[in-house]
């Protein structure tokens, strides 16, 4: 069953994010994705993500289709303008990629190609109703295209740090949906009181919601995203958790387990972000009982 149908038909789904090689040595990228074929229902593929430089996701999603996993790509108007996101998309699905969520690209700051230029041709709404044109058989200059595509499509919520913020990212959420959104996946979830409030709000949008669950590979990162990220909720309690276990890479693992298995109830799905350890994938599914 496919990614829609299953979220069409209620169902929880499962996907795993991961990053394309900064080169063309796919061995990794590829021993990962098989290693947790079976288990997952998709894997989400960034494109360029935090803005560094590699293996677009187009090329990505086709490896993972081909190897009989559905892949879902990352499209975003930072690095493209309007012909060159139009005609990666009709690319997607003639190689088989039918899953889109459109984000908002990363800020440059942290590139690691600092001079490139940012293009930013569409904005989110902008890339949607592309998407949606190009659905209805023309390209965004009113040309009638030869054969139309099909997606399925979702977008991103933003962090927000309070209810204001949340209420705010809630309304571009229904801007999003009205413009062809299928569903929402949200940012981190670390705890689950807040994400219960958050899904009372979000009831409204009337999509299936797919909360992301992080890995946290170390107390250092658990203290850094406390730190930074106030609306990550990220509790004392767990850093100490981290920090007193005999094994804080597997803590972080148990963690991320327990999580998803507690997202199981509220949740239309998981998004499973892993950044860099995606071997550790497999334990995080024995972890949540996946």
């Amino acid at each position: 069953m496919t990614i829609q149908k299953r979220l069409q038909s209620k169902e929880f789904v499962v996907l795993a994010e991961m990053n394309t090689p900064k080169g063309v040595d796919i061995s990794r990228f590829m021993t990962d994705a098989r290693r947790i074929k079976g288990r997952i229902d998709g894997i989400v593929i960034p494109d360029m993500d935090n803005g560094v430089m590699r293996m677009s996701a187009l090329a990505g999603g086709a490896l993972v289709q081909q190897q009989g996993i559905e892949a879902i790509i990352h499209v975003y108007g930072r690095d493209r303008n309007r012909m060159a996101l139009q005609g990666d998309l009709l690319a997607a699905h003639v190689l088989g990629i039918q899953n889109l969520v459109v984000v908002h690209g990363d800020d440059m700051a942290n590139s690691d190609q600092r001079t490139a230029v940012p293009v930013d041709d569409l904005d989110e709404l902008g890339l949607l109703a592309a998407i949606r044109s190009l659905q209805g058989g023309k390209d965004l200059a009113g040309f009638d295209l030869d054969g139309q595509p099909e997606f399925h499509v979702g977008c991103q919520l933003a962090p927000f740090a309070d209810e204001t913020e949340m209420i705010r990212e809630l309304d571009l959420a229904k801007e999003k949906i009205a413009a062809g959104a299928r569903f929402i996946v949200t940012p981190p979830v670390f705890d689950m009181d807040q994400f219960e409030k958050f899904m009372q709000k979000a009831s409204c949008l009337a999509v299936p919601v797919i909360p992301t669950v992080f890995l946290l590979k170390s107390v250092a990162v658990a203290r850094y995203i406390a730190t930074h990220e106030p609306g990550a909720h990220i509790s004392e309690e767990i850093i100490r958790r981290i920090r007193k276990s005999s094994d804080r890479e597997m803590e972080g693992v148990k963690i991320a387990g327990e999580t998803i298995a507690r997202l199981r109830k509220t949740a239309q799905g998981v998004l499973i972000q892993a950044m860099g350890w995606e071997h550790r994938l497999p334990a995080i599914l024995d972890a949540a009982g996946i």
